[in-house]
C-alpha cells in the first residue's frame, strides 16, 4: 500500500474495520438486538470482505448475522421480510453500487418492519434511513486533487502511497428514530456531524 507499483494509486473508501463500528453503533441505538440482517453485493469484493469483518465482530455483541444478497430489488425485499418473521432484529447495509441504487426500497423496508438500520453513506439518511456511518466523502475527493497536482508535476503513481479515510461522517436522523420508537443515546448523537430532525 505504500507503494503500490504500476500506474496505481488511490484512495480507499471503506475499510474493513469500518464494518465492525457499524455492528457496534447498531447495538448503541438498539441494546436489545439478537440478530442482524446484512445488506451486501456478494460480487464485489468490498461486500466480501465487509461481511467478513461484520461475522467476525457480531459475536462480541451477541448478535447473529444473516446476509441479504443485494443483487435485485426482489431478492432484497424478499430476503428482509423473511428475516423479520424471526426475533428482534436489525439491519447493516454494506456499501456497494446495488445498494445505493435501491436504497429508498431498503429504507422503506427497514420503516415498515422497524428494522433499526446502520447505511454506510449520509445519503440514506437524508433519504429516511437511521443512521450512518462512513469515510467523509468531500474530504475524500479533496484529497484526490493533491494526488493529481503530485502527478502532473512528474511524479509517478507508484511512488504515491494509497491512501486510507482520515475523517469519518456520523448521520442520524432524528425523525426515523421516533418512528421506529427508539430513541438516540446523547453521548452518540453529541458525537453526530449531522442530525436530521
Amino acid at each position: 500500500m505504500a507503494r503500490p507499483g504500476g500506474n496505481t494509486t488511490g484512495f480507499i473508501l471503506f475499510e474493513y474495520s469500518l464494518s465492525g463500528k457499524w455492528v457496534e453503533l447498531l447495538k448503541q441505538i438498539a441494546p436489545t438486538l439478537s440478530r442482524v440482517a446484512v445488506v451486501r453485493d456478494p460480487v464485489e469484493f468490498s461486500g466480501v470482505g465487509q461481511m467478513a469483518a461484520i461475522q467476525t465482530s457480531a459475536p462480541s455483541f451477541g448478535l447473529e448475522v444473516s446476509p441479504v444478497d443485494a443483487r435485485d430489488a426482489k431478492n432484497i425485499e424478499s430476503t428482509i421480510t423473511t428475516f423479520t418473521r424471526g426475533s428482534t432484529g436489525g439491519l447493516i447495509v454494506t456499501s456497494s453500487g446495488s445498494a445505493i441504487g435501491n436504497r429508498k426500497l431498503i429504507i422503506t423496508l427497514a420503516t415498515q418492519h422497524r428494522l433499526p438500520a446502520v447505511y454506510p453513506e449520509r445519503l440514506f439518511v437524508t433519504d429516511g434511513g437511521l443512521i450512518s456511518y462512513g469515510p467523509d466523502l468531500v474530504s475524500q475527493f479533496r484529497s484526490v486533487t493533491s494526488y493529481v497536482d503530485r502527478i502532473l508535476k512528474g511524479e509517478k503513481p507508484r511512488d504515491l502511497p494509497v491512501q486510507a479515510p482520515t475523517k469519518y461522517d456520523l448521520a442520524i436522523n432524528l425523525k426515523t428514530a421516533k418512528t421506529l420508537g427508539l430513541e438516540i443515546p446523547q453521548g452518540l448523537l453529541a458525537r453526530a456531524d449531522h442530525v436530521v430532525e
